[in-house]
């Protein structure tokens, strides 16, 4: 087994055809056929399930991949580092970041970062926030942002906001800033709620508990822009963190309104992991990336956040 197998198999597996992943990886089909065919006698199985309509992954394959992306990704690293500025700190650095706070922060962390520190390269991925711990455990992700709920043995966290849950629907709802939603309000209106595994929805499930409040739940997503498009398409109101709900408000595509009685926070944290070293410029890259955070909290970019950093 060796990395060019490797990378085969991954360019495969993303493309689901092997004439689409030669020419990404700017080699003829039959090499890239003799790679996988190399690879299958290596681990002993097929990997791959050769059908009409593309390459389908085995319950073998499915297996290999996580491993593979990782032996992948720690090549990647150890190259920016060897290739990095021979006078400053360098490396690669994987980022993982909530959909709610990529756009705030992915513009100004990049900026920030290399203009401080030149040699290192930064890769975003955006995910949930259970996904995020997952990667960041594996070693997929080498810092992220994260829910305080998403805490175990192997994730150090650090506290940096404190942003309340808001109510999301259309305009024709009439939600307003200065008029707080009760949770007992919402009850018998349709709802669209992420799923039963999602942060948030642990949240408003275990105060809708505690204040005995029955939510009819007319949808359910793990995609905060369908919650969202479906809330102000009218089939539901939504329930979402400020900084979500922020940019509907500003253009008028839809009404929103603080959630109440009770409050329902969320706590955003920085997460390193507690199972490994962290190098040098996985560090600072975490510190420029808490500036860039309390930054936007500042300027009241990240809308009703309130910072909880020293």
């Amino acid at each position: 087994m060796d990395f060019k197998q490797l990378r085969a198999f991954l360019t495969v597996c993303d493309t689901g055809n092997v004439t689409r992943a030669a020419e990404l990886l700017n080699l003829v089909q039959p090499a890239v056929s003799r790679q996988l065919r190399l690879l299958e006698e290596d681990v002993g199985t097929e990997l791959f399930e050769r059908e009409r309509h593309g390459m389908v992954l085995t319950e073998a394959g499915k297996a290999l991949v996580g491993y593979a992306r990782r032996a992948m990704l720690e090549l990647d690293r150890a190259r920016a580092e060897i290739s990095g500025s021979s006078t400053g700190i360098s490396g690669l650095v994987t980022l993982g970041l909530l959909p709610s706070t990529c756009d705030l922060l992915s513009s100004p962390l990049l900026k920030t970062v290399a203009e401080a520190h030149p040699g290192i390269r930064i890769r975003i991925v955006t995910g949930y926030a259970g996904t995020l711990a997952q990667w960041l455990e594996s070693g997929e992700v080498d810092v992220a942002l994260l829910y305080g709920a998403e805490r175990s043995s192997s994730i150090q966290v650090t506290p940096l906001i404190e942003e309340a849950l808001w109510v999301l629907g259309p305009t024709s709802a009439k939600l307003r800033k200065n008029q707080p939603v009760t949770l007992a309000s919402l009850a018998g209106k349709p709802m669209i709620l992420p799923s039963t595994s999602h942060g948030i929805r642990t949240l408003v499930d275990h105060a809708c508990a505690v204040s005995r409040v029955e939510l009819t739940i007319a949808a359910e997503t793990n995609a905060m822009s369908v919650q969202r498009s479906l809330a102000i398409g009218g089939h539901g109101l939504t329930i979402l963190p400020a900084i979500s709900v922020a940019e509907d408000m500003a253009r008028k595509t839809g009404s929103a309104a603080p959630l109440s009685d009770p409050r329902i926070t969320r706590t955003i944290v920085l997460a390193l992991p507690a199972n490994r070293v962290v190098g040098q410029h996985v560090r600072r890259v975490a510190d420029l990336l808490v500036g860039c955070v309390q930054e936007a909290t500042r300027r009241g970019e990240w809308f009703e956040g309130r910072w909880l950093g020293a």
